[in-house]
């Protein structure tokens, strides 16, 4: 049987595209206070905005147990003996320590490659993606592994931010803590790098902001896998997948939405370029 393909759902993947390529999706967890919710399963992404806006407790996340790694490891066990699993970067989350747990919770049931794709939301979702095509079309684990290797230095990640002060309140501000002195007048752009948050450039209003993302946008395309996602602005994201599309008509590109994990850190009104090239 084909390598299967495991990732969580700090990955942000679309569920119709997870469905169609066979990809299993772990999810983290949302916490309100002593309320927990499992990211994308007990809560969606449209009560957790309405949440995060209106209520007066701010969510926090923790990763999957061992224990639910190794029951979906377990299932697909049956299935096939090769599981590749892609997760969040292991800096800004303990979902890869758990996995690589689960993994030898397993004992030798299976072969379990666990990798950490040093990304986040559609960056982790896009290899997920590449690595379920090249999967299906009939590679082996270490072909699997070896594109999923590459696929991470091959990704590009840009968010435009409301602002800083969700992920300062939750601990990921990374490298973009020289900015925090000016959290309340600027709109951060944002990518990953080795793993963690770094600053890539400030601007002083959402305008600009966006202006400054159509041009990265153009600078990535064409890409083997594009995606766009945003946390509370829908109409924003389709009119950039409308952009793409009338630029590079050849071009897929998936719109997909932060999910509550990812929505803890990124806030209301912000937007992410995520390429693999």
């Amino acid at each position: 049987m084909a390598v299967k393909i495991v990732t969580d759902s700090t990955s942000d993947l679309p569920r119709e595209v997870a469905r169609e390529l066979g990809i299993t999706v772990v999810p983290l967890n949302v916490h309100f206070g002593t309320d927990t919710f499992k990211d994308g399963v007990e809560m969606e992404a449209d009560q957790f905005y309405d949440r995060l806006l209106t209520g007066a407790v701010l969510p926090k996340t923790s990763a999957p147990s061992p224990g639910l790694f190794k029951e979906n490891y377990s299932k697909l066990a049956q299935e096939s003996q090769e599981i590749v699993s892609i997760h969040i970067s292991s800096k800004l989350s303990g979902t890869y320590q758990s996995a690589l747990t689960g993994k030898q919770e397993m004992g030798s049931t299976c072969q379990i490659e666990v990798v950490d794709s040093e990304s986040a939301t559609m960056g982790v979702g896009l290899i997920a993606i590449a690595a379920a095509k090249t999967a299906r079309a009939g590679a082996s684990l270490s072909e699997v592994k070896k594109l999923v290797q590459d696929a991470i230095k091959g990704l590009r990640v840009a968010a435009a931010l409301d602002t800083l002060e969700y992920l300062q309140k939750g601990g990921r501000v990374g490298k973009a803590q020289a900015w925090l002195g000016s959290i309340l007048s600027i709109k951060p752009i944002i990518s990953l790098s080795e793993g963690e948050v770094v600053p890539v450039e400030r601007v002083r209003t959402h305008a600009k902001a966006m202006d400054r993302m159509y041009q990265m946008l153009e600078e990535q395309m064409p890409a083997r896998e594009l995606a766009i996602v945003y946390s509370t602005d829908a109409e924003e994201a389709k009119k950039m997948v409308n952009h793409v599309k009338e630029l590079f008509p050849q071009q897929q590109v998936h719109l997909a939405r932060f999910g509550p994990v990812l929505g803890t850190y990124v806030g209301p009104n912000s937007l992410g370029i995520i390429s693999l090239k």
